[in-house]
C-alpha cells in the first residue's frame, strides 16, 4: 500500500522533523507541553476520544476502540499556529506549522481483532525569551537570550480486541524519542544597545530513546435502536526515559560545534528523566451515524517529575477536561455532500503542571472541527481550536492562540472483500 510505504519512508528517514504543536513560553518547563488532544477528528470535539471513536477514523487516545474500524485506515495531518505572546509592556506574533502525525489501522479481524501503528508528538519544546538586566553602578546591559527546541515522540504499535459483545480492551507499546536543545546567549550591550566585547553561549542537548505502554477498555452498552452509552478508560505508563547529556560553554555559534573551542561541561553523559503516569476516562452518548455527546478527564501527577540533573520543584497535579461531541445530517444523503459530513464542536480546559510565582497556569479553548467525504470512504479532517493560555500576572506571559490541523483518512475495505470473497 502507497500510504504505508509512506510511513516507512518517514521511519527510515534520518532528517525528518515534526512541526510543533504548540509554541510557548511554558515549554521551557520540564520536557514540554504535552500533547493530550488526540488526531484531527479528536481536536475538533475538545480532544475527546477516550470514550468515542468511528469506523473511518484511527484512536489513538484509546486502541480499544479501534475495533469499530472496519476498513483499514490511514491518516495524515498537517498543523498551522500562530500565537500571541503578552506581558504587561509588550507583545509578539509568533506562526508556523508542519507535520502533525501519520497513523493507520489494520481491521486484521473486523469488528474483533484491529492492528494499529503510527508516528506522533508527546511533548513539545518551542520558546525564545530574552531577558535584558542592568548592570549596577554602569551604563550597560547584561541580554541573556534563551532559545529552545524539540520534544519527545513516539513511534507506536497498537492493538485492540473484543473479549465481549460490549467489552474490549486496547494496548499499545510505543518506542519514545527525541531531544531538547536549549541555547543561553550572554551579551553585554552599550547605551544604544551595541554588543561591547565576544559573546558567550551556554548549548545544551538532551536526547532520549525509551519504551513506553498504554492499556485501555472500551465498554459500549445499547439502550435503544442505534443508541449507546460508551465508557472509556486509559493508563499510560511513562516512569523512567533513559537520556544523554551534551552540555558546553563556548563562544556564541560556537558552543553547539563538538570539536570547537570551549569548556565541555557533559559529553554524552547518560541519565533519565522520570514522567508520571497518565490516567484518563469518559463517557459518551451517542446514536450510530447521526450524533454523539460526551464528557472526558485526563490526570498526571507533574510532582513527582524528575528531570535530567534535580527535581523541578515548581511541577505540580495536571489535568484536563473535554466536552464535545458531533452532528451528522444525513449519513446516507445521495444528494448533498454536507448532509453526510460531520461537524463536531468542543470546549477543553487544562490545569497545566506549572506553578510560577503562586499562580497556576490555565489553558482554556473551544474547538470546531469537521469530517467531509471526498471519495467513496475516505475523509478530509478540519479542527480549529481557538484558546488562551497562563497570565500576564507577575511578570508572566498570557498567549492567544489559534491552531488549525488539515488531515485525510484514506479508508479502504477492499482488500477484506477479496479476502472473503476469493
Amino acid at each position: 500500500m502507497a500510504s504505508l510505504g509512506f510511513f516507512l519512508g518517514l521511519l527510515a528517514s534520518p532528517t525528518y522533523t515534526f512541526a510543533q504543536f504548540t509554541s510557548s513560553t511554558y515549554s521551557s518547563l520540564g520536557v514540554g507541553i504535552f500533547n493530550n488532544s488526540g488526531l484531527t477528528q479528536n481536536q475538533g470535539m475538545g480532544g475527546m476520544g477516550v470514550s468515542f471513536g468511528n469506523s473511518y477514523s484511527v484512536n489513538h487516545v484509546n486502541p480499544a476502540i479501534s475495533v469499530k474500524n472496519a476498513a483499514y485506515s490511514f491518516q495524515a495531518a498537517f498543523n498551522y499556529n500562530q500565537l500571541s505572546a503578552t506581558t504587561t509592556s509588550n507583545s509578539e506574533v509568533l506562526d508556523g506549522g508542519g507535520l502533525s502525525y501519520v497513523a493507520m489501522s489494520f481491521p486484521v479481524v473486523p469488528r474483533k481483532f484491529t492492528v494499529g501503528l503510527g508516528l506522533n508528538q508527546l511533548t513539545g519544546v518551542d520558546y525564545n525569551i530574552t531577558v535584558n538586566t542592568p548592570v549596577n553602578n554602569t551604563d550597560l546591559v547584561s541580554q541573556n537570550m534563551i532559545e529552545g527546541k524539540g520534544g519527545l515522540s513516539q513511534v507506536y504499535l497498537q492493538s485492540g480486541f473484543q473479549v465481549y459483545k460490549t467489552l474490549s480492551l486496547g494496548v499499545e507499546g510505543a518506542y519514545t524519542f527525541g531531544s531538547t536543545i536549549r541555547t543561553n546567549q550572554l551579551d553585554l550591550l552599550d547605551e544604544e544597545m551595541n554588543g561591547i566585547g565576544i559573546s558567550s553561549e551556554y548549548y545544551e542537548r538532551l536526547t532520549f530513546s525509551d519504551v513506553t505502554f498504554k492499556g485501555s477498555i472500551y465498554y459500549a452498552q445499547q439502550l435503544g435502536e442505534q443508541k449507546y452509552l460508551n465508557l472509556g478508560a486509559i493508563y499510560h505508563v511513562f516512569g523512567d526515559i533513559n537520556g544523554k547529556e551534551f552540555a558546553k560553554m563556548g563562544e556564541s555559534g560556537q558552543a553547539s560545534i563538538p570539536n570547537s573551542p570551549g569548556d565541555v561541561i557533559a559529553d554524552d553523559v547518560s541519565g533519565s528523566i522520570f514522567l508520571p503516569n497518565k490516567i484518563g476516562y469518559g463517557v459518551t452518548y451517542e446514536k450510530i451515524n447521526k450524533f454523539a455527546i460526551g464528557v472526558e478527564a485526563q490526570f498526571q501527577d507533574f510532582s513527582d517529575y524528575r528531570g535530567f540533573n534535580a527535581t523541578q520543584t515548581n511541577l505540580g497535579n495536571s489535568y484536563k477536561l473535554s466536552l464535545g461531541g458531533q452532528y451528522i445530517p444525513d449519513a446516507f444523503s445521495l444528494e448533498s455532500m454536507l448532509s453526510r459530513s460531520t461537524f463536531r464542536a468542543g470546549i477543553e480546559y487544562e490545569r497545566l503542571p506549572y506553578l510560577l510565582n503562586q499562580n497556576q497556569i490555565d489553558d482554556i479553548g473551544i474547538n470546531f472541527g469537521a469530517s467531509l467525504p471526498v471519495y467513496s470512504l475516505s475523509l478530509l479532517n478540519l479542527a480549529v481550536k481557538l484558546g488562551t493560555r497562563g497570565t500576564v500576572n507577575d511578570g508572566l506571559v498570557r498567549e492567544n492562540y489559534i491552531k488549525v490541523s488539515l488531515g485525510i483518512s484514506i479508508n479502504d475495505n477492499s482488500w477484506f472483500y477479496k479476502k472473503v470473497f476469493e
